[in-house]
């Protein structure tokens, strides 16, 4: 029998400044583990006043953990410590892994107009978290559109919508991502997996989840899902809504965070500052 997910909780982004001093919304973070196990934070940049992005993430070092960049729309600059550089446009991903430590930074390369996306970090597992850093570049193009139902539009990121698979598959933690779009009160029904932990994160129109279709959640608001099988939304009668739909499988370690570091000890943290301070923070490809 299915088991509609209902709300636990909904969550409004809050206004926090980033980088050498980008202006974006921190959706959840440091203060909401262990609710989003694997997840760790979210955050949605979003404006089309240069000042609030133009200065962007310069150089900094990460370990531990993955990060997954979705442009919505505009161009950042991408380089890294392992040789990788481009540029990521409206609609491309980039989901790069850290593991053992990386060095990028992420620079606008727009002078005006819209910026828009989104920076969602996963844990790794104690097992993977000093693995080779990796980085995959996904282009719009590579990204599946598909329609199951009449009204609803979904990009796959990664995961799976009747059959149709998401690029990004050789994950070290399980996840789900999708970028959904809905027509004014259309109805949209998606299996998750039992046990994991879900979250939708509204960010145009409004839309009702579980079984309660009179409650709408506006944008900028997230919701997180209690345990069960499947999710239903519905986007409101009078506008389209969009959202990201995130699942993933919980590892349930300890976690210790401190910067852009996350580690399972405070230990581990102290070794990687001190590995940065003294030049020895990049390994050696196994």
């Amino acid at each position: 029998m299915k088991q509609i997910r209902e709300v636990s909780k909904v969550f409004r982004s809050k206004p926090t400044l980033e980088g050498a001093g980008v202006h974006l919304k921190r959706v959840f973070g440091y203060n909401e583990v262990p609710l989003f196990d694997p997840f760790l934070l979210l955050d949605h940049f979003g404006s089309d006043n240069p000042d609030d992005y133009m200065a962007g993430f310069p150089w900094h070092p990460h370990r531990g953990i993955e990060t997954v960049t979705y442009m919505i729309s505009g161009a950042v600059q991408h380089g890294d410590s392992i040789g990788n550089s481009g540029v990521i446009h409206s609609g491309d991903v980039q989901w790069m892994t850290a593991g053992s430590g990386i060095i990028h930074q992420e620079m606008p390369e727009q002078t005006n107009g819209t910026m828009m996306g989104f920076q969602l970090w996963v844990n790794l597992p104690s097992s993977h978290k000093m693995m080779d850093p990796r980085y995959r570049g996904i282009n719009k193009d590579q990204l599946p559109l598909v329609s199951p139902t009449n009204g609803t539009t979904i990009r796959i990121i990664s995961g799976e919508v009747n059959g149709t698979r998401g690029p990004v598959q050789d994950l070290i933690t399980e996840v789900e991502y999708l970028d959904v779009s809905l027509n004014p009160g259309v109805v949209f029904e998606h299996p998750i997996k039992p046990g994991f932990n879900a979250f939708a994160y509204v960010f145009q129109g409004s839309a009702a989840f579980g079984l309660n279709e009179n409650k709408t959640i506006p944008k900028d608001h997230l919701v997180l899902f209690r345990d069960g099988d499947r999710i239903s939304i519905k986007a409101d009668q009078t506008e389209s809504a969009r959202l990201i739909l995130i699942s993933g499988n919980p590892i349930k370690e300890s976690v210790a965070w401190y910067g852009p570091i996350v580690m399972n000890t405070n230990e581990e943290i102290q070794l990687a500052f001190d590995e940065y301070r003294h030049g020895i923070f990049i390994k050696t490809p196994k």
